[in-house]
């Protein structure tokens, strides 16, 4: 393949820059049309090990019905994924609870649209990190990022960070992350009563 004029470069590169690629924030993809689907899915096999396996996935098996639209998270395979009330179909890497008894999983609902979130630490963070403030306004240094997604679950939120390193990771005390980017375009789509189920 290197000596090919056609195509200069060789499989260590190509592995590489594939991996670099798909790292990035723009993996989030309208993955309506079949050769992006197709292409997603290769890249994703050749890239298994740099991020988490993205896979797309038909909404039927864990929903009803799209009235309001559907988001699913997918704690082991930190994905989110999310069908508009139409079909359409969106897919983002996210964050993901440290550990298991921070991971709650089953159905819920988006109860408020947050666009500009301020945070304060729960009685059981504070405890266990007594020197975070007491409170963040909005704006660069909140850990919920550019925008939230309130769930019925007391302290339960889909949210943005700043932090883009958390993304793909074990890194959260029980809330869903997104790049701000991506949190940004889902809060566009999402209303409060969209269903959520984490898996």
């Amino acid at each position: 393949m290197a000596n090919n004029p056609h195509f200069p470069v060789n499989r260590r590169s190509f592995l590489a820059g594939t991996a670099a690629f798909v790292a990035t924030p723009a993996i989030a993809q309208n993955v309506n049309d079949e050769s992006t689907v197709e292409f997603e899915s290769d890249i994703s096999r050749i890239t298994r090990r740099n991020i988490s396996s993205f896979r797309t996935l038909d909404w039927q098996p864990y929903f009803s019905n799209l009235t309001n639209g559907a988001i699913l998270v997918d704690i082991d395979s930190r994905a989110l994924h999310y069908w508009e009330e139409n079909g359409n179909y969106r897919l983002y890497p996210s964050s993901v609870p440290l550990t298991d008894d921070l991971t709650r999983r089953g159905r819920t609902e988006v109860i408020l649209k947050d666009p500009a979130p301020d945070w304060r630490p729960t009685p059981s963070m504070k405890i266990r990190n007594p020197e975070w403030p007491d409170y963040v306004p909005p704006g660069p240094d909140n850990p919920l990022g550019t925008r939230a997604l309130h769930l019925s679950w007391t302290y339960y939120r889909v949210h943005g960070t700043h932090d883009t390193r958390k993304i793909g990771r074990r890194s959260s005390n029980g809330c869903i992350g997104l790049y701000n980017e991506h949190i940004e375009e889902l809060y566009e789509l999402a209303q409060v009563g969209t269903q959520v189920l984490l898996i």
